[in-house]
């Protein structure tokens, strides 16, 4: 029952974080969120609870489409271009170990994404602001 009012709890939290979150952040949490749930579908893989597994690896795969999907190629250039196949690799990896309980490819997709993730916290605040007033003159010039 206490188990009950904590997620509860945790929900309410998370969407007061996002309510309250800059785009960096909202990055953040989804890169986060992707890492923990590959994390989740290795473990129910490994206990063989296979409704689990496609459950964590649907939630995965859709947050790597979503982070693939809001990449700006116009402004991002080649670094945008990269990192949008790096996304679609790894959706594929994700969908291949999910079809051959491949952990080896679940530990791939982490490997690439962390050090991603790891860079992203590291962004400088003025880098940030930066990105930030850049996207509202983009915004205002259309």
């Amino acid at each position: 029952m206490a188990l009950k009012g904590i997620n509860a709890y945790r929900k309410g939290s998370l969407k007061e974080d996002i309510a309250n979150a800059d785009p960096h952040k909202l990055t953040l949490m989804l890169m986060q969120g992707a890492l923990d749930r590959v994390a989740y579908a290795k473990g129910a893989m490994e206990r063989k609870d296979y409704v689990a597994k496609s459950e964590f690896l649907s939630r995965v795969t859709a947050i790597l489409i979503n982070l693939r999907d809001t990449l700006d190629l116009d402004v991002g250039g080649e670094v945008a271009q990269n990192m949008f196949a790096l996304y679609d690799y790894m959706i594929e990896k994700i969908s291949e170990g999910h079809v051959r309980n491949d952990l080896s490819m679940l530990d791939e997709v982490i490997s690439l994404l962390t050090p991603i993730r790891d860079a992203w916290v590291q962004i400088p605040e003025a880098a940030k602001q930066e990105a930030y007033a850049a996207q509202r003159e983009k915004r205002q010039a259309v």
